[in-house]
């Protein structure tokens, strides 16, 4: 399993994922799931994957390798003219992908499925954030559904919803994220660190700030921490139930 969160604020956007594959608690590995293609001054694209292993890695390395290969006949993920061109594009090859591994075609329950989110910007337009399903199709974030989250979701969505501002900067978006991510550990073992984080400034056309958090990392330590302690104040300082 996995989990990986697409986050839109004012000031950009802000991505985050766990590293952690399994097929079995006597298998269990660590694998990238945070990808980025960058042009400075052109573009930035990341995508978060969420999935069949062998279908998320083949769509990746697809979409890598078209870009390193200029006889291509088609648009790249460096040389799509806007980010909608661009899950147009990894919509495609995931559709290509998953009908190539499934005896009877693609289907969404196919064991071979996988999601993805996919965000960025490209010089002339704002940054955008997608939601890229098995079927191909996506949809896109916006005022009503500024963050989107695949994998194991359910654990660490509602801090997310609760806590949320578009105002907020980087800094609080990443102890909000790191909460959430912290939550999902704690509930479900097919979720495990390391964790990537990566800023997206808007308008910068540039890599931000990028991070692989440890078990050890202090800051998440004091993060994991200081939730469990303030969850037990909240709960405390809560009126008793009275029958």
């Amino acid at each position: 399993m996995t989990y990986c969160v697409g986050l839109k604020i004012d000031r950009g956007l802000v991505f985050m994922s766990d590293t952690r594959t399994n097929a079995g608690i006597d298998n269990i590995s660590t694998f990238r799931k945070m990808h980025v293609w960058s042009e400075p001054g052109e573009r930035v694209i990341v995508l978060l994957s969420a999935g069949n292993l062998a279908t998320t890695q083949a769509v990746v390395s697809l979409l890598d390798e078209r870009s390193k290969a200029p006889t291509e006949r088609m648009h790249t993920m460096l040389e799509t003219p806007s980010m909608f061109q661009t899950a147009r594009m990894v919509g495609n090859v995931v559709r290509e992908v998953i009908n190539g591994s499934a005896a009877e075609g693609q289907r969404a329950e196919s064991y071979f499925n996988a999601s993805f989110i996919l965000g960025g910007q490209i010089r002339g337009s704002d940054p955008r954030l997608f939601m890229i399903y098995p079927e191909g199709n996506f949809i896109e974030a916006g005022g009503d559904t500024p963050f989107f989250q695949i994998g194991e979701t359910k654990y660490g969505k509602p801090i997310i919803v609760r806590a949320y501002d578009p105002a907020m900067s980087f800094a609080e978006t990443a102890k909000l994220l790191m909460v959430s991510f912290d939550s999902t550990l704690k509930s479900n073992l097919s979720v495990g660190l390391p964790l990537d984080l990566l800023f997206y400034e808007k308008d910068t056309l540039q890599i931000g700030f990028q991070k692989r958090i440890s078990n050890d990392d202090p800051y998440y330590r004091t993060i994991s921490d200081g939730w469990s302690t303030a969850l037990k104040a909240a709960f405390k300082n809560l009126p008793d139930f009275e029958a």
